[in-house]
Parts: C-alpha cells; sequence; structure tokens
C-alpha cells in the first residue's frame, strides 16, 4: 500500500502544471520547482518555497523525488529535494509578540495570520498575508531566487536570495544564500535543511550510510531500529512501510565549520552524496521513514537591522 501510494503522489504531481525550472552541466540534471502563491507545487508554509529541488539525476542515479503518500500543494510535507526551514526558537519570526489576528513571518515563506491558539504549530498550513515580492531568474546551470517582505505592523523587513548553482565540469551543487535585513528589528533565527534524500529509492535500512567527521552522541534518545555508532549513523533492520520510524538528535560537534559534513551513501547502488556548509553546526536532527531519509543540519544567526548574514552548502554527489 505504501508503494501505491508513493506512484500515486507521483503521478498527482506529474500529471499537474507548476512553474518550474531545469538546470545542467553535463554531468548532473536537476529539475526544480518555483515560487508562486497560486499555481505553485508548494504552498504550505512550514518550508521555504525557493530551491524546491524536483529531482537530481547523476550518472543514472537519482538523489531526490516524491517520498510521501499524498500530495497537496498546502500540505506541510509535501515536497522534496534538500529544502529548508527558519524557526526563531520553536515558532515564527515575531510569532511570541503577535497578538491574534496579527501577523508574524515564515523566512522563505511570507506574512502569516496568527489564530487564536495555544501554542505555534509547526506542521499547520497558516493564513498567508502576504507572500511577498518573488523573483526568479534562470541561467543553463543556475537558478536565482529573489524574496523582497515587509511588514509594518511588526517592524520586520528582508530581502532574501537564493542561489542553485551546478558547478561546472565537477558533479557539484551548491546554494548559496543571503539574508539582508531592512527592517527597524533584529532578526533572531535558525535555519537547517531538511534534504529528504531517497537515492535510487533503496528503502532506509542497512544499505544506507550516513557518516560525520565526529565521534556520535545521542543529545536527544533515538526512536526506532537505528542510532548513533561511532561517527555513522546505523540502522538495525530495514524500516517497514507502515513500522516504526527513526528520529533523534546527534551531538558531539565542534565550534567551526569542519564539522559541518555529512555523506550518505546507498551501498546498495553505490551513489552517495556529501554536504558541507561553511557555517558552525547548531544543532543536528536525524529523521527516517522508509522510504526518505534526512540528515537536519542547522545553523543559526542574529542579524540587525542594516546587516547581512551569507552561508552556503555544497552538495556532491559521487559514485563507488
Amino acid at each position: 500500500m505504501r508503494i501505491f501510494g508513493l506512484l500515486l503522489a507521483a503521478a498527482q504531481v506529474q500529471g499537474a502544471e507548476f512553474p518550474e525550472a531545469s538546470i545542467a552541466n553535463g554531468g548532473v540534471r536537476a529539475k526544480l520547482y518555483l515560487p508562486d502563491a497560486v499555481r505553485g507545487y508548494y504552498r504550505a508554509t512550514r518550508f521555504d518555497w525557493s530551491g524546491v529541488v524536483a529531482s537530481l539525476e547523476y550518472k543514472g542515479h537519482n538523489f531526490f523525488g516524491v517520498w510521501f503518500p499524498k500530495y497537496d500543494p498546502k500540505l506541510h510535507d509535501s515536497i522534496s529535494g534538500p529544502v529548508e526551514e527558519f524557526r526563531t526558537g520553536d515558532s515564527g519570526l515575531g510569532y511570541a509578540s503577535a497578538k491574534v489576528g496579527g501577523t508574524f513571518i515564515r523566512i522563505g515563506v511570507g506574512t502569516l495570520r496568527k489564530p487564536e491558539e495555544a501554542k505555534f504549530e509547526q506542521f499547520k498550513t497558516y493564513e498567508i498575508v502576504d507572500p511577498g515580492k518573488w523573483t526568479v531568474k534562470t541561467s543553463g546551470s543556475t537558478v536565482m531566487f529573489t524574496q523582497t517582505l515587509r511588514d509594518p505592523s511588526s517592524g520586520y523587513a528582508y530581502v532574501y536570495k537564493k542561489t542553485v548553482r551546478l558547478a561546472a565540469g565537477r558533479p557539484r551543487m551548491t546554494i548559496e544564500h543571503s539574508l539582508r535585513n531592512t527592517g527597524t528589528r533584529t532578526i533572531e533565527t535558525n535555519v537547517y535543511s531538511h534534504n529528504f534524500y531517497v537515492i535510487d529509492g533503496t528503502p532506509s535500512g542497512p544499505d544506507m550510510h550516513v557518516k560525520f567527521p565526529f565521534e556520535l552522541k545521542a543529545s536527544v534518545p533515538f526512536r526506532g531500529p537505528g542510532g548513533p555508532v561511532g561517527k555513522e549513523m546505523v540502522y538495525r533492520e530495514e524500516l517497514a512501510a507502515n513500522g516504526p520510524y527513526v528520529y533523534g538528535e546527534l551531538a558531539g560537534f565542534g565550534p567551526t565549520s569542519k564539522d559541518f559534513d555529512i555523506d550518505v551513501e546507498n551501498a546498495k547502488t553505490g551513489a552517495g552524496v556529501r554536504l558541507t556548509g561553511d557555517r558552525p553546526l547548531a544543532r543536528v536532527v536525524f529523521w527516517s521513514i522508509r522510504t526518505v531519509l534526512s540528515p537536519e543540519p542547522y545553523i543559526e544567526m542574529k542579524i540587525e537591522p542594516g546587516q547581512t548574514s551569507r552561508w552556503a552548502l555544497n552538495y556532491d554527489f559521487h559514485l563507488k
């Protein structure tokens, strides 16, 4: 039933028309969905709308794609590829100070309406008051996204830029970011990449190797048949379609960016991807179900008015 559900979700996506762009560098080919408040592939309010990688192929191997059983553009996890989520603490920017009926911000999404509720709900799709102004520029190997947003009622405003680039002459995808604070209030936020690896469709289990450059510790105990052993996340068994998932939080990383280095390899097909970042890790969460695995590296930033924060992620694709 799970496989049927994934096929159905893929068919729903393929049968629809969404704004998209394709890029290539000779060895890597990728398709990205573009932000659009009316026709966009993803219109929920959890993940950043830019840089949604629908598929990426390298030498006949696939790294991203549909992993969820039901597609709905306003469902929080109907998304693929190394997408990102911004959070201030455990909620959105300005959520804590906003009154019921007022507004708060999710960076990369827009200005949202705060309803009457006991607390912020990460997976809830909120009413979008203003998605901001999006512009997209595409070349043969690059897609550049810009979102400009201003919320007069809260004093928050920013210009957010993301560039997805395939490197010339090598199997690398770089995602460059900049977040400029154009408002009157300090922007404090963390951001992580959810990744959503579905390498060649191999089920999550012992065939999938997830390696780090440091000795892993479980700062939050792991659920399910998997956990850290030495410098690697290890599955004790293949995850079942409707069985337990693997979830926990990892520690052991140091204060520099050299520990932002996560290699995921499919031992069955020989395809892998190494993710490196240029900022120190603030947190690492690991989540996986049968159809997808997600190491989630976090960074933190504090941006004063008039200042800009920049960071980059490199995805290097490799074969045995």
